[in-house]
C-alpha cells in the first residue's frame, strides 16, 4: 500500500492533490470511514493508521488513510482479525510494495545495462575490417596445392 501515488481529479495548477495529500480533519475522516473519532485516535496510538499532523498537532487524514481505515474495519469486523494481526498485515503489505518497487527499479537497471551491452557489442562488430579474411588452418586429410607460374627466362 505504501508508495502508491495516484493523481486525483482535483488540482490542475501548481498545487495538485493526490491520494497521499492530508486534507480531512478527524471528524470528516470518521464520517467517511464509518468509524467513531475515538476509534481513529486509538488506531493512531496503535500505529495502524498514522495521519499527518498540523503545526498545532491536529490530525489530517488523506484519501489513502481513509481507505486504510476502511480496510482495518473490514479485517476487524468481517474477518475477525485482532488489531495486532491487522498491524502485521499492514506492515507486510507495505514491505511487499517496497520490494515490488525495488524489483521494478532493478529490472529497469538490468534492461538499461543489457541495452548498453548490445550497443557496445554492435560498435565492436562495426569496427571490424571487412577486407581481411580470417585464417583457417588446413583440416587433416585435406590437400594443399600451391601453383606458381613459371617465370619467363630473361
Amino acid at each position: 500500500m505504501e508508495g502508491r501515488r495516484r493523481q486525483s481529479r482535483f488540482g490542475d495548477g501548481a498545487y495538485q492533490l493526490t491520494d497521499e495529500t492530508p486534507v480531512y480533519v478527524i471528524s470528516v475522516a470518521a464520517q467517511l470511514s464509518g468509524l467513531h473519532p475515538q476509534t481513529l485516535r486509538q488506531y493512531d496510538r496503535l500505529g495502524l493508521v498514522s495521519p499527518d499532523r498540523t503545526a498545532g498537532r491536529g490530525r489530517r487524514y488523506s484519501a489513502r488513510d481513509i481507505e486504510l481505515l476502511r480496510t482495518v474495519q473490514q479485517l476487524s469486523q468481517d474477518e475477525g482479525i485482532n488489531l495486532a494481526g491487522i498491524k502485521r498485515i499492514i506492515e507486510l503489505e507495505n514491505q511487499v510494495a517496497a520490494l515490488q518497487q525495488r524489483v521494478a527499479e532493478l529490472s529497469s537497471a538490468v534492461d538499461g545495462a543489457a541495452a548498453a551491452l548490445q550497443a557496445r557489442e554492435a560498435a565492436v562488430h562495426a569496427s571490424y575490417r571487412r577486407d581481411l579474411v580470417p585464417y583457417q588452418p588446413p583440416q587433416p586429410g585435406s590437400a594443399l596445392v600451391v601453383w606458381r607460374p613459371k617465370r619467363p627466362m630473361d
